[in-house]
């Protein structure tokens, strides 16, 4: 199936493997020339939590899977310090393809790629975003935040609650961030048990 062009509308796919289908082969943008796997996302279609993070690196672009490396390893950590299995949620990215390098995304490659996380969320109609680090968070929040300005409080995504932290492979690169992270996804834990879990 050929790449769907920017203006296609999105809203004809109705589930995520048809989404998957129509935009595996995109080349929107520079990285559909550079990647090995187009990394979809991955996890529960019905999630009431959606993680969404920045890029796919090495070893998602090898394994055309989301957090699959060592910050991958540390996320799975994570949550299960709060309760939750990777089959419980959802977790995507920004953008499907890697950045040569895992440069932070350009611009026009966020914008190319970003369709396809909103019809994402929409398909799955998430209770609560986990975004991970500052480019997801301030592409999802439509702001140039620093992560202190956003960390600690809630969000709004489309009328869906959003909590942010640092991304995991920040954490392996700042270990004295992770009791942020903790403070950060106990309070998803606690937004969540108060507001959805019954849902």
């Amino acid at each position: 199936m050929s790449s769907p062009s920017p203006h296609e509308d999105l809203q004809r796919y109705k589930t995520l493997s048809e989404l998957y289908e129509a935009t595996k082969t995109c080349k929107k943008c520079r990285l559909g020339e550079t990647r090995k796997n187009y990394v979809f996302g991955d996890g529960n279609e019905r999630a009431k939590v959606v993680l969404v993070g920045e890029a796919p690196g090495a070893d998602e672009d090898e394994q055309g899977l989301p957090f699959v490396g060592r910050s991958g390893q540390l996320l799975t950590n994570i949550l299960a310090a709060i309760k939750f299995e990777r089959k419980d949620v959802y977790i995507c990215n920004i953008i499907k393809s890697r950045p040569p390098n895992n440069r932070n995304p350009e611009p026009d490659e966020i914008a190319a790629c970003l369709p396809y996380l909103y019809r994402q969320l929409e398909i799955i109609r998430p209770k609560l975003i986990l975004a991970l680090g500052k480019v997801a968070a301030n592409t999802l929040l439509e702001n140039n935040q620093s992560m202190q300005a956003m960390r600690g409080k809630v969000h709004k995504w489309r009328n869906v609650d959003v909590v942010v932290t640092y991304h995991p492979a920040a954490l392996l690169r700042n270990p004295n961030w992770k009791r942020f992270c903790w403070e950060d996804v106990q309070m998803l834990r606690r937004i969540y048990d108060e507001k959805y879990a019954t849902d």
